[in-house]
C-alpha cells in the first residue's frame, strides 16, 4: 500500500515540475553530456523540495553509498565517514540555513565533496549526490555539488545553473519574494521589478548596481569555488598561484568599484580601519530560505569582539605579523624555515597567507586574516549571539558584495598587497623592452558606450510547491550595467626579421581623481583595470591587430537560464562547453561606466615578450579556459608567467622608463553612458 501511495503522489504531481525526460539507465556510464545535464538540472531544480523525478527518486531509495568501496578513488574512505555522520544523527537538519564560514557546518559540506570527488565514474557521481540531497541540508548539499561539479573530471561539459535561479533567496530582495508567493497562492504568473537595497539619501545607492549585480555576485561565488581556501592537493591537483589570483581577483574588484564610484562622483572607496567606526551601514533586504532575515548593520558602528569567533585585537594582531613579514622581505614558515618573498612569486606566498588557505606556510602564527574579518563584519548587528541572528551578508560569498563594507575590506588588504609590491625594485627599461618590437597606435574602433537594460531571471525555485498545482511563471526584473560591443586596433611593427610570438596586455587606467586632478603614473598604476590578455604570433615587417571585446580573457557570458538548459538539454548534439566557467566578470560589465559627458581613461597596451611570458606551448591558438586573467586555467599552471597585473604592478617613480619603451603604447579615450534605459 505504501508504494501504491507513493506512485499515486508522483502521477499527481507530475505536472507540476518541467520535462526532464530523464530515460537513459544510470547504471550506464557512458552517459552523455546532455544526459549529465539533465541530471544536474533534475538535483537542482526545487532545491528545498524532496526529488520529484521517479527514476531519481528510486535511486535515492535504494541506493546503498557503503556497499561499493571501488567506485571511489580513495576506497571509500569519505563515503564511510560522512555515512557515519549521518547515522550518528550529528548532520545539519534540512531547512535550515547554511554558511560556509560556520565551521560544522563547512565540515558537513567538505564531507560530501570529499565524496564526490573521489567518484570515479558519472554513475557512482550520480548516485551519491541522489542520495545525499534527500539526506543533507540543501545548503551544504548545493556547495557540495557546485564545487565537485567544478572540480571533478566526470563532470567536464556541465553547466552548472546560474545561482541566482537554484537559491533565488541569497540574491532577491525580500519584497520580490513576498511578490512572488502572492502570485503563487493566486495561481497567477508574474513579473517582480527589483529595486536596489538603499534610497538616493544613501550615497553608496549610486553604486548599488555593481556590488548588487547578480552576474557579479555569480562571479564572486565560483571564483571562490574554482580556488578554495579550503583546498589540499589530495583532491587530483595544485591550485598554481592560488594565492596570487586571490590578491589579483579582488584588486581587481576593488579597482573596477572605484572605476564606478568616480564615475559617480564619489571618491574612492576608504580602507576599512578596526580602531576607527564603520560609517557606512547596510539594509540587505534579503533573507534565507528559511531562518529569518539576513541581519542588518546600522551607521557608524563600533567594531566589537565577536564571542567565540574572533577578537579585534587578534586580527590587529596578524596583520602586525604579516607586515612584519612585509618588512623583513620573508615568511616564517611552521619549521621555523624563511621564505623569500622579495621575487615575483612574494606575492602568491602573501595572498597564501592573508586569505589563509590550506597552503599558507603557517596558519598558525599568520592566522586567517581574511576568512576571519569576513564573519567579524558580518556579525556586527549581533556580535555577542544576543538575537541569536543568523549570518550576515558578508558571510556567504554570493551575498558579501552587495555590502559597501566589502570593498572596504578589500581596499584594506590590497593595501597589505601593494605595501609588498611597492617594496620591489621598479622595472627598469631592460626588464621592459620587448626587442625589436614597437607600438604605433592603440585605439578602439566602435564607441565606448554604456548603458542599463533590463533583465528578467527565474524565481519558481524561490517558492514551494503545491501538490498537483502546476507552477506559474515567476521572474525578478532588474536593470543592469552593460555596454555596446567594441575592438581594440593596434598597429604593431615586428623588425627582428622572423615571426615572433608576443604577449598582449590591455589595461583601462582612470585618468583623474574625484576632484579632477590628473593622476601620476605613480597615483595611478593602481587604479588600473586590466581588460584583456592574449598571445599573437607577429610577422615581419607591420602587424594589424584587432581584438574584439567580447573575446576578453578577464570575462564570461551569462550562465544561461535554468529552463533553458532544461531545454537544451533534450538534445543529444548538446553542446554549451562555452558556459562551462561563471567564474569571470560578466562580459556585459567589461567597461566601467563613464558618464553622459565622457570621462577620461589611458588605454595602455604593453605588448611583451610572448616566449618568455607563455607557460603553455601553442599560446596563440588557445583561449586557455576563457577567462584565465582572473581565474586561472582549471588543473594546470597559469598561462602566463609574468606577475599578475605585469608591468603596472610596480611602483613607477620615472614616468620617462614607461614614455620611453617602444612596445608600450597609452591613449586617452572616453567612455560614455547613455541615460535611457535598453531593452
Amino acid at each position: 500500500m505504501r508504494a501504491l501511495a507513493l506512485l499515486f503522489l508522483l502521477a499527481s504531481t507530475v505536472s507540476a515540475w518541467p520535462s526532464f525526460d530523464l530515460d537513459t539507465p544510470v547504471n550506464d556510464d557512458s552517459t552523455s553530456t546532455a544526459q549529465k545535464q539533465q541530471h544536474v538540472n533534475t538535483l537542482l531544480w526545487k532545491i528545498y523540495d524532496k526529488l520529484h523525478d521517479g527514476e531519481l527518486l528510486s535511486i535515492a531509495n535504494t541506493f546503498n553509498p557503503e556497499g561499493d568501496s571501488s567506485i571511489y578513488s580513495d576506497d571509500g574512505e569519505a563515503v564511510h565517514r560522512l555515512a557515519q555522520e549521518l547515522r550518528d544523527n550529528r548532520l545539519l537538519a534540512q531547512h535550515h540555513w547554511f554558511s560556509l564560514f560556520n565551521t560544522r557546518q563547512r565540515e558537513e559540506a567538505l564531507m560530501l565533496f570529499d565524496v564526490l570527488i573521489h567518484c570515479k565514474t558519472w554513475n557512482a557521481f550520480l548516485n551519491n549526490a541522489v542520495y545525499w540531497r534527500e539526506h543533507m541540508n540543501e545548503g551544504e548539499f548545493v556547495y557540495a555539488l557546485y564545487t565537485a561539479v567544478i572540480h571533478n573530471e566526470v563532470a567536464k561539459g556541465v553547466v552548472l545553473p546560474p545561482l541566482y535561479e537554484v537559491t533565488p533567496h541569497l540574491f532577491t530582495n525580500s519584497e520580490v519574494i513576498q511578490e512572488a508567493y502572492t502570485a503563487k497562492m493566486r495561481n497567477k504568473p508574474g513579473k517582480f521589478h527589483m529595486e536596489f537595497t538603499g534610497t538616493k539619501r544613501n550615497k553608496e545607492q549610486r553604486v548599488a548596481y555593481f556590488g548588487e549585480d547578480i552576474g557579479m555576485n555569480t562571479h564572486h561565488v565560483t571564483w571562490h569555488m574554482n580556488y578554495p581556501f579550503w583546498w589540499k592537493d589530495t583532491y587530483g591537483y595544485h591550485l598554481d598561484r592560488k594565492g596570487e589570483l586571490f590578491f589579483w581577483a579582488h584588486h581587481q574588484l576593488t579597482a573596477r568599484f572605484d572605476a564606478e564610484r568616480l564615475s559617480n562622483w564619489l571618491e574612492p572607496v576608504d580602507e576599512l580601519h578596526w580602531e576607527k567606526s564603520l560609517h557606512e551601514g547596510f539594509a540587505p533586504h534579503t533573507g534565507y530560505k528559511y531562518g529569518g532575515e539576513f541581519p542588518a548593520r546600522p551607521d557608524n558602528i563600533h567594531f566589537e569582539d565577536v564571542d567565540g569567533v574572533a577578537r579585534v585585537r587578534d586580527l590587529v594582531i596578524m596583520e602586525h605579523r604579516i607586515r612584519d613579514a612585509i618588512a623583513h622581505g620573508y615568511i616564517e614558515a611552521d619549521d621555523g624555515t624563511h621564505i623569500d618573498i622579495m621575487n615575483d612569486h612574494g606575492i602568491d606566498k602573501l595572498g597564501d597567507i592573508i586569505e589563509a588557505s590550506m597552503y599558507s606556510p603557517n596558519i598558525h602564527y599568520y592566522g586567517q586574516l581574511h576568512n576571519l574579518a569576513h564573519i567579524v563584519l558580518g556579525r556586527q548587528g549581533d556580535p555577542h549571539g544576543k538575537y541569536n541572528l543568523p549570518p550576515g551578508v558578508m558571510e556567504h560569498f554570493e551575498t558579501a558584495t552587495r555590502d559597501p563594507s566589502f570593498f572596504r575590506l578589500h581596499k584594506y588588504m590590497d593595501n597589505i598587497f601593494k605595501e609588498h609590491k611597492d617594496s620591489l625594485p621598479p622595472y627598469t627599461k631592460e626588464e621592459l623592452q620587448f626587442q625589436g618590437i614597437s607600438v604605433e597606435n592603440i585605439n578602439i574602433q566602435g564607441d565606448l558606450k554604456t548603458y542599463f537594460e533590463g533583465y528578467e531571471f527565474d524565481l519558481r525555485n524561490a517558492v514551494d510547491s503545491t501538490e498537483g498545482i502546476e507552477d506559474v511563471e515567476l521572474k525578478a526584473h532588474v536593470h543592469r550595467l552593460n555596454h555596446d560591443e567594441f575592438s581594440y586596433i593596434a598597429d604593431v611593427n615586428n623588425n627582428n626579421g622572423n615571426t615572433v610570438l608576443a604577449t598582449f596586455r590591455i589595461f583601462l587606467c582612470p585618468r583623474k581623481d574625484n576632484n579632477g586632478v590628473i593622476y601620476t603614473f605613480e597615483e595611478g598604476h593602481w587604479h588600473c583595470i586590466e581588460m584583456d590578455k592574449f598571445w599573437k604570433k607577429l610577422t615581419p615587417g607591420r602587424n594589424n591587430i584587432v581584438r574584439k571585446s567580447s573575446e576578453s580573457s578577464v570575462t564570461v557570458p551569462d550562465v544561461p537560464h535554468l529552463q533553458t538548459l532544461i531545454d537544451a538539454a533534450k538534445s543529444e548534439n548538446f553542446d554549451m562547453s562555452q558556459y562551462e566557467r561563471s567564474c569571470g566578470i560578466p562580459k556585459r560589465m567589461l567597461l566601467p561606466k563613464g558618464n553622459t559627458a565622457g570621462m577620461e581613461f589611458a588605454l595602455v597596451l604593453a605588448v611583451t615578450d610572448g616566449e618568455y611570458d607563455a607557460t603553455h606551448e601553442n599560446a596563440a591558438e588557445s583561449e586557455h579556459g576563457g577567462s584565465h586573467a582572473h581565474c586561472g586555467s582549471k588543473g594546470e599552471i597559469y598561462p602566463d608567467k609574468r606577475p599578475m597585473g605585469y608591468p603596472l604592478d610596480r611602483r613607477m617613480p620615472d614616468k620617462r622608463v614607461f614614455l620611453g619603451t617602444p612596445n608600450f603604447k597609452m591613449n586617452i579615450v572616453k567612455i560614455f553612458h547613455d541615460p535611457t534605459e535598453h531593452h
